[in-house]
């Protein structure tokens, strides 16, 4: 039922009439509030807890429900039921964010963007949670919380800080490739349906037939590549804050609804091994020379959520929803995302997210989990089942059909030191800067040191260096451009 349709009285939760909505209750008129007003009580004790801790990063965002349609035949590639057959459908639901900005942030900020789907298929939900970028800042998980401290306030100023920011990416010159992304042309979409979406990482297909390749998620805009220049941004911030959000919801309600084509990039198992880039590597990207896209689909959101908080602000997505036939990689980010997407669900959450609706495996032909008790749990509990396997009555069988093909994976365990093995942080950002025209060139020139003032000389210099072993002409100009403005 609609908000707008809800015309019968009001009850406390527990569902007895609420008398007075107007007038708290007090001894006299004058008096004082008497504790004995269970309404006022209720009413101030929920208002108290309205607000759940908020996501540490992409805590700002929109989200729709749409729909996924296959176009393709990939079944050589996976056995995943949602693609078995060219013409399926599943319901999806995707939300959009930016990522350093908290909840309150403007949404037409210099930053990449969240692009997360949920498709709900007949074998459970399956996650995509990426973003509008092919890459990332860094490879290791473990310098994740390092990234947040760095974007985020400042703990004495509690502002932001260019030299928090800028000294953490440039003493990682991995971090090139995705600073070359963020400060082009694409740093800011017009809007979230005018921007692409990556799954970034290398995730595995897994066929019938038990082989195994790797694979590479691209979801491409039919609504066009559009982005906003920082004096554009500036202006827009001004007059909206919720500039993307409101344009989402505007175009769903209209019926002007947004769409992609999902591709994917598919690598035999055994390239991995010898391929010129590290295929596991977060910063660098797949030729698509070398590996073309190959469509797999169309994704349309059609449908608004009828209530923010209940869909966009509960949703909790995690690349460990995977089906069968969809699979993880080594990829050292991807893993340790696994838990950490996850474990903070169940902080923010709780232990039974999953069964808040937005995140219940509602396309599913069976749920039938193992888990139970825990703070919130409402699904009849298994009710007297013991949860006990193994077990004399067959309960709780596994499923050994949909075990994936072995791997071999390394015999000594180390903290190995990524750069031994691959040091060329360089090669992709040159790539990237001389795919771009004179003019895109002097964009991402002007938009660093608008970004990079405030840092201290030393910072600057260091990203001048790093951006000239990319290209001589990258250094020369991203200086010329701080020189310029003062910021050097």
């Amino acid at each position: 039922m609609a908000a707008e349709d809800n015309l019968d009285p009001l009850t406390t939760a527990a569902g007895a009439p609420v008398a007075d909505n107007q007038n708290s209750l007090t001894a006299g008129p004058r008096g004082p509030v008497l504790l004995q007003d269970l309404w006022l009580l209720e009413k101030l004790a929920h208002f108290d807890r309205e607000v759940i801790p908020e996501r540490r990063m992409h805590a700002k965002g929109s989200g729709a429900f749409g729909t996924f349609t296959v176009t393709n035949d990939v079944s050589s590639y996976t056995m995943a039921e949602l693609f078995n057959a060219v013409g399926n459908t599943c319901e999806t639901f995707v939300r959009f964010s930016t990522v350093a900005g908290e909840r309150g942030a403007a949404d037409a900020e210099r930053d990449i963007r969240g692009f997360a789907v949920r498709f709900y298929t007949p074998q459970g939900n399956w996650d995509v949670v990426g973003n509008n970028t092919p890459v990332f800042f860094f490879r290791d998980p473990l310098k994740f919380p390092d990234l947040n401290h760095a974007v985020k306030r400042d703990p004495r100023t509690n502002m932001r800080s260019a030299e928090n920011n800028w000294g953490f990416w440039t003493n990682l010159p991995e971090a090139l490739h995705q600073v070359t992304i963020v400060m082009s042309e694409r740093g800011i979409p017009r809007s979230y349906r005018h921007m692409h979406g990556f799954g970034s990482h290398t995730f595995s297909f897994v066929n019938a037939a038990g082989v195994r390749h790797w694979v590479k998620f691209h979801f491409r805009t039919q609504q066009g590549i559009q982005n906003l220049t920082d004096e554009e941004a500036g202006a827009l911030i001004g007059q909206d804050r919720e500039s993307h959000q409101r344009d989402l919801f505007d175009a769903i309600e209209r019926g002007d609804f947004p769409s992609w084509k999902l591709y994917v990039q598919v690598m035999p198992e055994r390239d991995a091994e010898d391929y010129r880039f590290h295929p596991f590597d977060l910063t660098k990207v797949w030729s698509k020379k070398d590996y073309p896209l190959i469509e797999v689909g169309v994704l349309e959101l059609d449908r608004n959520p009828e209530n923010y908080f209940a869909d966009v602000e509960q949703v909790a997505f995690t690349p460990a929803n995977v089906v069968p036939g969809i699979s993880l990689s080594p990829d050292k980010m991807l893993q340790g995302r696994l838990f950490s997407y996850g474990d903070a669900a169940r902080y923010r959450l709780g232990v039974n997210h999953h069964q808040i609706p937005v995140n219940y495996p509602r396309g599913a032909r069976l749920v039938n989990s193992y888990h139970r008790d825990g703070a919130m749990r409402v699904d009849g509990n298994q009710g007297g089942v013991p949860g006990v396997q193994p077990n004399s009555f067959g309960r709780w069988p596994e499923q050994p059909a949909f075990a994936e093909p072995a791997r071999a994976v390394g015999g000594t365990a180390d903290r190995f030191d990524f750069r031994a093995d691959d040091d060329n942080y360089y090669e992709q950002p040159g790539d990237l800067f001389r795919s771009m025209t004179g003019a895109q060139q002097q964009v991402l020139f002007d938009n660093t040191a608008r970004a990079i003032k405030g840092a201290r000389r030393e910072t600057v210099e260091r990203h001048v260096a790093n951006c000239a072993k990319a290209d001589p002409a990258y250094g020369e100009g991203v200086r010329k451009a701080c020189e310029a403005i003062g910021a050097l």
